[in-house]
């Protein structure tokens, strides 16, 4: 039963691995570096110079200043591992006046029904698997974006406040607070992005139910609480360039390489150092008309070992087609085509509408 009792202290590590050893966790609030909606996963989350839709509250804030209709609504719902993990987003966006902007974005990415086998033995050392009780282990997110138009022309620039809490059943929550930033600019077909990511560094603080982990313990067990309840994540800087035109009458292409950059030590990168990793990811699209769309996206690159310890290069294709009528946006992606790199594998939907305040679609 020593292997039975050990899943909730597993689920912790994986929640906050770093978190339990007193050291800054590299992959603090990943949840929040996996990408919304359909579009942009359809050109491998490459979107922080061009984005201009309600999505744009998590890939850019700035690019809230450039939606084209005063209302934006927004929802996704992917599943990973067979539908073990549900990821869930719902949005929605609004101009204020001719240059400010207002949105909010919900997120929560978890797993349900987890079985709790910590009481599965009675005191009288019986099995009893009406004592066996569910819980969920789960990561919310909420943003509050703001935009603004500058007075230099083409100019955006905007901010999110996010508000993230995770949850491990009865075990071990936590809240943290962050702050994001975001600018764009546009200059004829040329658009240019950047955002920073937990710009202040994002604090999590961790509070555990120190009776639930220690229940039915003994020596062979892993159950324990940790001793630091603080989480960090680190600023994360990402820089973007889209180009633009006109392919023939009605047929439109836009083109953009994006470019992460860690700041929280080294990673499993195309380019790894202890001082900062960078992580390139490109993406194009294909419309008509503004009607129905193409994409495609490369990214996710990075060095594995194969079954012979041998380095081979990783990296992730993406595919997604999307359609637009009156106002309504039905996005499909398809992640990781033909499982080439170990990254996350899903078919990603999202759902977009816009509208006016007069009820009139006014449309791009």
């Amino acid at each position: 039963m020593a292997l039975t009792r050990q899943i909730i202290p597993i689920l912790l590590l994986l929640a906050g691995p770093q978190m339990l050893l007193g050291q800054t966790a590299k992959y603090s609030n990943e949840f929040l570096s996996i990408g919304i909606g359909a579009k942009s996963f359809g050109m491998a989350n490459t979107t922080v110079a061009h984005i201009d839709d309600v999505t744009a509250g998590y890939w850019n804030p700035a690019g809230l200043a450039g939606m084209e209709r005063d209302y934006e609504l927004g929802a996704m719902h992917a599943e990973y591992f067979t539908g073990i993990a549900k990821y869930d987003y719902l949005a929605g966006a609004m101009a204020v006046d001719s240059t400010q902007y207002l949105g909010l974005s919900l997120i929560r990415f978890g797993v349900d029904n987890i079985p709790n086998t910590t009481e599965l033995i009675d005191n009288q050392g019986n099995i009893d698997y009406d004592r066996i009780s569910y819980f969920s282990a789960a990561d919310y997110a909420m943003l509050i974006s703001y935009s603004r138009k500058s007075r230099i022309p083409n100019l955006r620039y905007g901010g999110n406040v996010k508000i993230i809490h995770r949850n491990v059943g009865q075990f071990a929550s936590s809240w943290g607070f962050g702050f994001d930033l975001g600018v764009q600019y546009q200059a004829g077909p040329w658009h240019l992005g950047g955002t920073i990511r937990d710009v202040t560094t994002t604090f999590n603080a961790w509070s555990f139910n120190e009776d639930a982990l220690v229940a039915q313990a003994d020596d062979s067990t892993f159950n324990f609480a940790p001793d630091n309840n603080l989480e960090i994540t680190m600023p994360r800087l990402i820089l973007g360039a889209a180009w633009q035109t006109t392919l023939a009458d009605k047929f439109h292409a836009l083109v953009e390489m994006d470019i992460n950059l860690y700041s929280d030590g080294k990673r499993n990168t195309l380019i790894s150092s202890n001082l900062v990793s960078l992580e390139p990811h490109i993406g194009a699209e294909l419309h008509y008309n503004n009607l129905i769309y193409i994409r495609l996206g490369v990214g996710q690159f990075q060095q594995v070992r194969d079954i012979r310890e041998k380095k081979r290069l990783s990296w992730q294709p993406n595919l997604g087609v999307g359609i637009h009528y009156k106002g309504f946006t039905i996005d499909y992606a398809l992640t990781d085509i033909g499982n080439q790199s170990v990254a996350l594998y899903s078919n990603i939907f999202s759902l977009r509408y816009a509208f006016d305040a007069s009820g009139n679609e006014k449309e791009k």
